[in-house]
């Protein structure tokens, strides 16, 4: 066994004696999200080999249980050409006579009231329903058997960034994460070239407006940038005469890629020293030609899966080893998981949790078979700062030590109370709660109120323009789409989390109070405790059983564990893997 210095940086293979529940568990929690002492002890039994193939080579695993994500039936194909704002919205109308599907009306009040309604309605719709879809997501994290596929999508998924603000269509994501799945560990320049084509990347790097003689670099720059070579390892040249020039014409009609040959610039491009009439396929294969390529992405993976610090040295050693295998994901990660480096000291737990695997790996280790609704998953991302389906950038989220401060923290502990005590009585429903606004003007108008009248900002001056001669009224537009939205939205389960503390510490044997936390961090933990707060957790247990054994307290255990429970999971230590 190879240990301090020598273990560093080191990608020789564990040996079979090196291995035990230790490793196991740290495997799982990095090449997965965490599970219960149960599935770690049997990776623990396999060889260190057959642990990782079990993990890597997922494609044989059986995960028909996981539900296909059901729509609640939102799209219409009158939203394929939705208008970019409200007033384009109205302004098509006025000029067609109709848009989205909707006709002016010819006589009566507020003639755009319909389509403005419309466009509100889409734009209430698709945020509702890419809340669903990142809940689907979620519980397919936490039921899946195959956690390796769904962690290398969210490590993709903050890779090749896009988010719904932009794209205001579901369908897109929808397509991307299926892209960005059938791809997590296979041939990186396929997947490369599949986000390229795909719709949601297409729309949020603007390929629309990347036209022959008027090329837009967006995309040009975040392929190389972010997506491929990293920052300084190209010219402006290479981006203005190249990359954005071979990708004009690159579009999609709704959810199909197309080119366009009269917006495609055939012109002979100059890019990283080669010279020649290229396309946008041609621009990707030169990319990843490039040795600095292979280092950018496998530095990139291995910080996501092992950790921050890497020497330049070692950075080389590991683009070597993807260049070395074509690409190929899954047997770099094969040999990053078996090897010395990913279990030596510097490797385990020191890997700050994102909020996706904060949440994730809780529910796994305490083996639930659904994802809770009650505390809401959406509401807690949101608080705790990852969104999925809304990264904050084209270059996805930050990592590590951003995850935390002192607020951070403090809502991290707040989660761990609404896992152990669900609020159920309190809780409402955040998806029927479209705003204070609205809601405002929706008792208004159940109060009998003129429309006018109804959405006037509240202490305003009566209005001098009489409700008839309002062409639309766009307050009462964003009532309207919300309700239909609403109506329409398939709801969400909402169940507590259903697990028994009381089950797992008597299964684990523990006959009394000191026992009892050892079964929970065992449970919950992969970063010991100091003595001290060890201590202090038997004492608070005990205080709250009035006595050490627990056969005593078998009618009442329930509660005073899941304090305990909450308080290890309020450690700094739980939230690192």
């Amino acid at each position: 066994m190879l240990t301090g210095y020598a273990a560093l940086e080191n990608l020789s293979p564990i040996s079979a004696a090196d291995w035990g529940y230790e490793r196991a568990a740290h495997l799982l929690e990095r090449a997965g999200f965490g599970g219960t002492p149960a599935e770690i002890e049997r990776l623990a039994r396999m060889s260190p080999e057959a642990a990782v193939a079990s993990l890597v080579d997922y494609a044989a695993v059986d995960n028909a249980h996981l539900p296909a994500f059901e729509e609640s039936g939102f799209w219409e194909p009158s939203f394929k050409d939705f208008p970019v704002s409200r007033p384009a919205a109205t302004e098509l109308a006025e000029q067609a006579g109709m848009a989205m599907g909707v006709a002016v009306k010819p006589g009566g009040d507020r003639p755009l009231q319909p389509v403005t309604n419309r466009f509100f309605y889409w734009l209430r719709a698709t945020v509702l329903e890419t809340r669903r879809l990142a809940f689907w997501w979620l519980d397919r994290m936490v039921t899946t058997n195959r956690p390796l596929e769904e962690k290398m999508t969210l490590f993709w998924h903050g890779h090749f960034a896009t988010s719904e603000e932009k794209l205001r269509d579901y369908r897109k994501i929808q397509l991307q994460l299926e892209t960005l799945r059938r791809g997590a560990t296979g041939n990186f320049g396929d997947l490369l070239i599949a986000v390229a084509k795909d719709p949601a990347m297409l729309v949020f790097l603007d390929a629309a407006q990347n036209v022959k003689g008027a090329p837009n670099e967006n995309f040009g720059r975040e392929v190389m940038e972010l997506f491929t070579m990293g920052v300084g390892n190209y010219s402006e040249d290479d981006i203005r005469e190249a990359a954005a020039r071979a990708f004009t014409g690159w579009g999609n009609d709704d959810l199909q890629f197309v080119i366009d040959p009269e917006k495609h610039d055939a012109g002979t491009k100059l890019f990283l020293g080669r010279e020649g009439n290229f396309a946008g396929e041609d621009i990707l294969r030169i990319i990843l030609e490039q040795r600095q390529t292979a280092i950018y992405i496998a530095s990139k993976i291995y910080r996501f899966f092992v950790r921050e610090e890497i020497s330049p040295e070692f950075a080389e050693k590991l683009g070597s080893l993807l260049r070395d295998n074509g690409y190929e994901i899954a047997p770099f990660l094969r040999t990053i998981f078996l090897s010395e480096d990913f279990y030596c000291e510097a490797s385990v737990a020191t890997h700050i949790k994102s909020p996706t695997e904060l949440l994730v790996s809780t529910y796994r280790k305490l083996g639930l078979i659904a994802l809770p609704g009650i505390p809401d998953p959406y509401t807690v991302s949101k608080t705790l700062g990852q969104v999925l389906l809304y990264p904050p950038t084209v270059a996805g989220w930050s990592e590590g030590r951003a995850w935390i401060t002192p607020g951070l923290l403090f809502e991290r502990a707040n989660f761990a109370r609404e896992v152990m005590f669900p609020n159920i009585i309190e809780f409402r429903d955040p998806n029927h709660n479209p705003g204070g606004e609205v809601r405002r003007v929706n008792r208004n108008i159940i109060a009998g109120m003129e429309i006018t009248a109804a959405t006037m900002e509240e202490g305003a001056a009566p209005s001098k323009v009489a409700g008839m001669q309002e062409a639309f009224n766009t307050r009462y537009a964003s009532l309207m789409g919300y309700s239909e939205a609403l109506r329409k939205l398939r709801p969400l389960p909402r169940m507590a989390a259903q697990f028994s503390l009381t089950d797992i510490v008597t299964d684990a044997g523990a006959t009394d109070a000191a026992e009892a936390v050892d079964a929970l961090i065992r449970q919950l933990l992969r970063v010991p405790l100091t003595p001290p707060a060890h201590a202090a957790l038997i004492e608070t247990l005990t205080a709250e059983l009035g006595t050490a054994d627990l056969a005593q307290a078998q009618t009442y255990l329930e509660h005073p564990l899941r304090l305990v429970a909450h308080l290890i999971m309020s450690s700094p230590q739980f939230q690192l893997a």
